[in-house]
């Protein structure tokens, strides 16, 4: 067997130890939530619907993606809840007229914390879900470490991400918040590509974690 043949052996095999060794996909979550005034069945009586999310300046492009991702397993998870997507929401609220409401309470929101009673009720009404769910993104961030191997062979790159997210389920009966939670997610891939960790797994992954708390 010529050098450069045996070359390629040995790196094959010191990267395919080292893939065995420390494996590929590692998540690392911490969730708190808490169930505040949400019966097992409410979800699927009465519907949610979804508003539009908070995100950090500079990432207010990933508001839609953020809402699909979470929509997307909430319908593969929870078939039974019946819920309004964000399209739906937005549209139904241009159509009544209610496009300023809806703007003063978002501010509103991002500057207090509070989502005034009597625009709730409004929404409710016209979107026939007593309850609808906030979703604020807190933190996205992707990394990259490059790792290389011996006889100069460049070994697996570790892809990392982090998310922390806030969700909350707003009655519009009551005005209260009838659950909250907040996810955070380390997400760490050993792979040979070049591409990161997609903002779109990473929501899907924290989806699953807090959708699984519903009541």
């Amino acid at each position: 067997m010529g050098w450069h043949n045996y070359k390629n052996l040995i790196g094959g095999c010191v990267v395919t130890s080292w893939l065995l060794a420390c494996g590929g996909v590692q998540i690392h979550d911490s969730t708190q939530h808490h169930i505040l005034n949400l019966a097992k069945d409410d979800l699927s009586t009465y519907r949610l619907a979804f508003l539009t999310p908070a995100t950090p300046t500079g990432q207010e492009e990933d508001k839609q993606a953020l809402a699909l991702g979470f929509a997307e397993v909430l319908r593969e998870r929870r078939p039974e809840i019946c819920f309004v997507s964000l399209p739906e929401v937005l549209g139904a609220i241009n159509r009544s007229n209610l496009a300023d409401e809806y703007r003063r309470l978002y501010e509103e929101y991002r500057n207090t914390g509070i989502m005034k009673k009597d625009t709730l009720s409004k929404l409710g009404a016209e979107l026939n879900a007593r309850y609808l769910l906030q979703l604020n993104l807190a933190n996205f961030k992707q990394e990259t470490n490059n790792r290389f191997g011996v006889l100069g062979y460049r070994m697996v790159d570790t892809k990392l991400a982090n998310i922390r997210l806030f969700v909350q389920i707003w009655d519009t009966q009551t005005g209260n918040i009838a659950f909250e939670a907040i996810q955070e997610i380390n997400y760490s891939d050993d792979t040979f590509s070049d591409r990161p960790i997609s903002f779109r797994q990473i929501v899907e992954e924290t989806a699953r974690s807090v959708i699984s708390r519903l009541p």
